[in-house]
């Protein structure tokens, strides 16, 4: 009894066990997922879960929710815990509504709300009479007020519409919707497991999602490619590579410098078990046929360190080394470029001349025309009136959401050849199709598949692959960092700062953003459009702090921005006369010029030692440290040479 009491209470001051997890194991046909994976999961745990693409996150997360069945090993999860999966493709009765699918529990207070959010849409007075008087009965009003923040924020509106009519981006937020409301209803112990949960949301959504997580303290376990909301929501990071699961505590920085260092004492061990194996094989080749017991235990052995030594680690990384078409002098050029759909005015008036390198993000609510920029922009919608002139060397490379549209079903291989037989590299030779495939992570097996048995992340790096084979100059982004895993996107971040081409991305992956941009087109709506002078994350502190500088007030006009907010068409007033340098801001501008030069090749320097597998662990932490202050003084330096750049000389 005292036993029994004791463990009763151990068990109450401690964190309750979720989800336990031993020697799992899944397969597709002959290639393994993963195999003999263990880990627990306790109450309160935020885990991130980290793994290349083809690697089986989404499978192991189907298996704890128990919509796959491993082929070895065992779940346990607890009986007081349900399990709520958001998944990728989220599942809906289709021929029901919107409000259906979201209060599917069959429950007094889900059926008050229920009735009270069909009464205000139908603004039927009696029935909304009716329904008020259950909300108090049975004190519904706290849920409802979650369900309408949860429905505001994800811009969740026209309850009864059907759901098989919705687009792509609006199933995944009413997915997301009746997932939060689900796990907010009468649950005390969730596990919830996320899968990619910040595809088709904006970066205001993006940033409440981080927020309402962290408020509602669930037990979590994420994939997802965004590293500032996994920073953000999670104290931790698994791992899934090859067999094994390693964990990482504490953020992503933490977790990669931790995976370096795992990395070089791997290749260690490799390397002193080739010197072993070498030795032993030449003691193996004189030894006779005859065993005695010694001999056997060394040569049962020589077995274990021969599997060592032929181990390789695999470099999840693309090598991306191409050769960009030459790009003229004459780029794009937008002149007084109208569109609008019925009353919703998209673009209004819109002037700019690209340059040559220019890096621009685009940022902006859904429906505020950024698409559709891009469309006109490529040449591939009309606008109601402007002009758009496009240089004869302009060759586009357009990454769209809308992925791979392939006719008919074919192999991977096939393909790519179907582009070009061979891809041109800076360097002057040429790398075949299998070659260049191979390049991102298509080893010759997965070459032979066909394209309708690869996961949405390799179809995603097929599209990408396939879009970089055409050797394009001008590259356009939608929303590239979905469905990509982290190491292909950290690649994909370095060939990208250095492309010399001009870049156009629309993201809402913060990350991505502050990395590669150097300004912002921010779509306000109504055909208002402003030039920030800055990444992503300067933008959104300017506004939290309720200072824009200067440049982000006025509507663009020939690629500068006016000091106020006047409509396209009229007649913009008259530019203040600029302020004359003094002797001593004159040298203050020229000596930012050396320093921002000088800062910018010791970033690409320190930039090439951290991504050197060869960098010492120690200095791998001096180096994190220090392209983070780089990172800040480009910043202040940038922003103080736009400020005095506006100042006659």
């Amino acid at each position: 009894m005292f036993a029994y009491l004791f463990g009763w209470s151990l068990g109450y001051l401690c964190k309750m066990h979720y989800v336990s997890v031993e020697n799992l194991s899944k397969s597709y046909g002959i290639q393994p997922l993963f195999s003999n994976i263990s880990f627990h999961i306790e109450e309160g745990d935020k885990i991130a879960l980290v793994a290349r693409n083809g690697t089986g996150k989404s499978t192991l997360l189907k298996i704890l929710s128990g919509l796959e069945t491993a082929e070895n090993g065992k779940v346990w999860v607890n009986k007081d815990v349900d399990v709520v999966l958001f998944e990728q493709e989220p599942v809906f009765d289709e021929s029901k509504s919107i409000l259906d699918n979201i209060f599917f529990h069959n429950h007094p207070i889900i059926n008050a709300i229920k009735e009270f959010e069909v009464a205000s849409e139908e603004q039927d007075v009696d029935k909304l009479s009716d329904a008020i008087g259950k909300m108090d009965d049975l004190s519904a009003w706290d849920f409802d007020t979650k369900v309408k923040q949860v429905l505001g924020k994800l811009n969740i509106h026209h309850l009864n519409q059907p759901v098989g009519t919705l687009s792509g981006g609006q199933r995944k937020r009413v997915a997301l919707a009746k997932t939060l409301i689900d796990i907010g209803f009468e649950h005390k112990h969730v596990l919830l497991i996320m899968d990619e949960p910040t595809n088709h949301l904006d970066v205001e959504m993006v940033e409440w999602l981080e927020h309402y997580l962290d408020k509602e303290n669930v037990t979590l376990l994420l994939v997802t490619h965004d590293r500032y909301f996994l920073d953000a929501v999670c104290d931790e990071i698994w791992e899934m590579e090859g067999s094994n699961l390693y964990t990482h505590k504490g953020d992503y920085q933490n977790y990669l410098e931790k995976k370096a260092a795992r990395i070089e004492s791997e290749a260690s061990s490799i390397d002193k078990a080739k010197n072993l194996y070498r030795k032993e094989l030449e003691w193996m080749r004189k030894q006779p046929k005859a065993r005695t017991t010694k001999s056997k235990s060394r040569q049962d052995n020589f077995y274990v360190v021969e599997k060592k030594a032929k181990e390789q680690l695999v470099d999840e990384q693309l090598q991306l080394d191409m050769k960009m078409s030459r790009l003229g002098g004459k780029i794009v050029e937008l002149k007084k470029v109208y569109k609008s759909y019925g009353e919703k005015v998209l673009l209004k008036g819109f002037d700019y001349t690209f340059k040559k390198g220019e890096r621009i993000g685009i940022v902006g609510k859904n429906g505020a025309g950024k698409s559709t920029f891009i469309n006109i922009l490529q040449g591939l919608d009309k606008p109601d009136s402007g002009k758009i002139n496009i240089g004869d060397t302009v060759i586009f490379g357009n990454y769209s959401q809308t992925g791979l549209e392939v006719k008919t079903d074919m192999r991977v291989i096939e393909f790519v050849k179907n582009i070009a037989e061979h891809f041109p590299l800076a360097s002057g030779g040429t790398l075949s199709a299998a070659q260049f495939l191979q390049l991102f992570l298509f080893d010759p097996d997965k070459q032979y598949t066909y394209i309708s048995k690869l996961s949405g992340g390799e179809k995603r790096r097929l599209h990408l692959l396939s879009i970089l084979f055409r050797n394009p100059n001008f590259l356009i982004l939608d929303e590239p960092t979905n469905d990509l895993d982290l190491p292909t996107l950290g690649v994909l971040e370095n060939f990208l700062s250095e492309f010399p081409g001009c870049l156009l991305i629309v993201s809402h992956d913060r990350y991505f953003m502050d990395r590669l941009v150097d300004h912002l087109f921010v779509f306000e709506g109504e055909g208002m459009i402003k030039d920030f002078p800055g990444n992503y994350s300067l933008y959104r502190e300017s506004i939290v702090n309720g200072i824009l500088p200067p440049e982000s007030k006025g509507s663009i006009v020939s690629g500068k921005t006016e000091k106020k907010e006047v409509p396209i068409e009229s007649e913009p007033k008259k530019k203040e006369e600029k302020k004359q340098f003094s002797f001593k801001e004159k040298r203050e501008f020229e000596l930012l010029e050396k320093e921002i030069d000088d800062l910018t090749k010791e970033k690409k320097i320190v930039t090439e030692k951290l991504n050197n597998g060869d960098t010492p662990f120690e200095e791998l932490q001096k180096l994190s440290v220090r392209i983070g202050e780089i990172t800040q003084h480009l910043d202040e330096k940038e922003f103080r040479w736009l400020e005095l750049s506006e100042m006659k000389i």
